[in-house]
């Protein structure tokens, strides 16, 4: 199957500047193509993640991708999907992020062979650039007109737009020319919002290097949830793909959680799973949802791919310990990760009578509701029944001597730490 043919099929494709002649020549050869992030923080987030795993498709059909990391644009800022002005970092900020950018990319893209995926940094070119060569050189091939009805600069024009960010289009343009000329890159992807950027790139490149240049530009869609809701937020912000910002087992319950109006549509345009084990689980979304077996796939897909396998297993430990109350199988730093949104409290290194204990860390509202819950079974004590009211509590009861997990009820838990 062509490359263009199965991302059609993923329904992966919004724009393209020339379906038929890109069509055309990923038949015919092996093409340079690329993406680019600007380092606006020290990760990307799931996102970022749907044009470079385009790449990587590309990659697999035997196309040589670029990673295009944005030392350069990250300082100006790209007004794309934006009502109002970026704040700009320090340049040693920016510096930082483009390290931790670039570690993240060769920790997900960079394989071993000799189709490896290149990474490039635009600072390395547009440096190099003085003020007087940016507007002889290049001004002078970009219509003021032209500018003003790309979307992205039409969308500022009533709460305004500094000569910063409307330059952005220019340096994006650049880089396309640069990557053209010195890598024989012959294609651009990229979010839909970076079709003004794109469009402008190509634009350049044939007033610099001749009309009949063969080079192309293409889109994905813009990523909503079935309930009109952008992709990849919750309720406790990004889903970030750095282990610190959001946890392994924090990542693959985003993905367990999935929709069925989604998952079919994640399935496809997230992972690379056939086209006939994908069917499968969309059959399987139909007849058998209470399974989730697709949700479970994606999630196990995705972790997968970000975290690797140890990881994975991992959040699947959490997940099932939480779902049996077998707490006492997980580690102090599973715990952490599955516990890190629920209710937290504290508790001295003493030893008390499990009533007041319950009481005073403020579980339970008063001593004869403790009772109570006890009496009745309703309180497991790091995953075990606890109905012994004349039980005393210590610091042998806590995992790893941090924590003591206490569930009311069925599902009800919260996670105390020893302090």
């Amino acid at each position: 199957m062509n490359i263009i043919d199965e991302l059609e099929w993923r329904d992966a494709i919004n724009q393209q500047t020339d379906a038929e002649g890109l069509r055309e020549l990923t038949n015919e050869k092996s093409i340079s193509l690329y993406c680019g992030v600007d380092p606006t923080g020290d990760s990307m987030h799931i996102g970022h993640l749907i044009p470079f795993i385009m790449l990587k498709r590309f990659q697999l059909a035997g196309h040589k991708p670029v990673i295009l990391i944005g030392g350069a644009t990250g300082t100006i800022g790209d007004p794309s999907g934006r009502q109002s002005e970026r704040s700009l970092q320090s340049l040693e900020q920016i510096q930082a992020n483009v390290e931790a950018l670039t570690e993240q990319m060769k920790k997900l893209f960079i394989t071993e062979g000799d189709n490896q995926i290149r990474m490039v940094n635009n600072y390395d070119w547009t440096h190099k650039i003085n003020v007087i060569e940016f507007l002889r050189d290049f001004g002078k091939n970009f219509s003021i007109n032209a500018m003003l009805a790309k979307d992205v600069v039409a969308s500022r024009l009533d709460s305004g737009i500094s000569f910063t960010e409307f330059s952005y289009q220019i340096l994006q343009s650049i880089d396309y020319l640069h990557l053209f000329k010195h890598e024989d890159v012959q294609l651009q992807i990229g979010g839909s919002d970076q079709w003004g950027n794109i469009t402008s790139g190509l634009d350049l490149i044939r007033r610099k290097e001749g009309s009949e240049s063969k080079a192309f530009g293409l889109t994905i869609p813009l990523m909503l949830k079935a309930d009109g809701t952008k992709f990849g937020k919750t309720a406790g912000g990004a889903v970030w793909l750095d282990p610190k910002k959001t946890t392994p087992y924090e990542f693959y319950q985003f993905w367990a959680n999935t929709d069925d109006r989604d998952v079919v549509k994640y399935l496809k345009y997230f992972t690379f799973l056939t086209k006939e084990q994908i069917d499968l689980l969309a059959e399987k979304v139909q007849t058998e949802p209470h399974k989730r077996e697709a949700q479970k796939t994606l999630a196990e897909e995705m972790t997968r791919f970000v975290h690797g396998e140890e990881m994975l297993e991992q959040a699947k430990r959490i997940t099932a310990a939480l779902f049996s109350g077998d707490i006492k199988e997980l580690t102090v730093d599973e715990i952490e990760q599955g516990f890190k949104e629920m209710p937290t409290f504290e508790a001295a290194k003493e030893t008390k009578n499990i009533v007041d204990w319950l009481v005073d860390v403020g579980i339970e509202p008063s001593k004869r509701q403790a009772r109570e819950d006890i009496t009745n079974g309703a309180i497991s004590v790091n995953g075990e029944r606890m109905q012994d009211l004349a039980y005393e509590l210590s610091e042998g009861d806590a995992i790893g001597g941090k924590f003591i997990i206490i569930r009311k009820g069925k599902k009800n838990y919260s996670l105390v730490k020893i302090v």
